[in-house]
């Protein structure tokens, strides 16, 4: 169960967050926190632990978790995808040779355990009608750090914002725009938040 400690109150436009204690004895000394902050008619919603952080963030009318792993911020694919017409999937988006190319890229340049060799094995298969390949597959061959992929209660495909925005582009441009408008809106607020805490110690 969660106790709310403190009551609403005004910064930079938008009600702060609750400070929130728990008095599930699993969560005690594990960093554990929620926060709430109410913005116009969005909710940022933010729960977790010190390395795991998750937000909601509204992006044409489609609701996107963020989770901040280890520092870095990774969005939902699995919800993004509700916004692309017809039916489709991550891996849909995988087959693409341009894809496998900017991850590549991506992940030579931030991740020093990348297996290229086994990637470049899997990518030169791209473009045929027979490939397929998977998030897991990825991780598991070349050792990637891009994409995620999480079982339990905020379960589904991520990817690292850099990544994520690529696949929102696959979407549609406008998907893109606002959701990198709403992403940069939630770090703002934010900042605001630790701004406000600062400012009350």
């Amino acid at each position: 169960m969660l106790i709310v400690m403190t009551n609403e109150s005004r910064f930079g436009g938008c009600v702060r967050p609750y400070e929130v204690e728990t008095d599930n004895p699993a969560l005690r000394g594990v960093g554990f926190f929620v926060r709430l902050a109410f913005c116009g008619k969005r909710i940022i919603f933010v729960v977790g632990k010190t390395s795991t952080i998750m937000a909601k963030i509204i992006v044409k009318d489609t609701e996107i978790t963020v989770l901040q792993i280890n520092s870095e911020d990774y969005i939902s694919l699995t919800d993004m995808i509700k916004a692309k017409d017809g039916d489709f999937f991550v891996a849909d988006w995988l087959r693409n040779r341009n894809t496998l190319e900017y991850i590549g890229i991506w992940e030579k340049f931030y991740n020093p355990n990348f297996n290229y060799v086994e990637f470049d094995t899997i990518k030169s298969q791209a473009g045929l009608n027979s490939f397929r390949v998977s998030v897991k597959d990825l991780i598991e061959k070349a050792n990637i750090i891009s994409l995620q992929a999480k079982t339990g209660r905020y379960g589904g495909t991520y990817a690292h914002k850099d990544i994520a925005f690529e696949f929102a582009l696959w979407i549609s441009a406008e998907f893109k725009f606002y959701l990198v408008k709403d992403f940069q809106r939630l770090k703002e607020e934010e900042q605001k938040a630790i701004g406000w805490t600062a400012n009350e110690n």
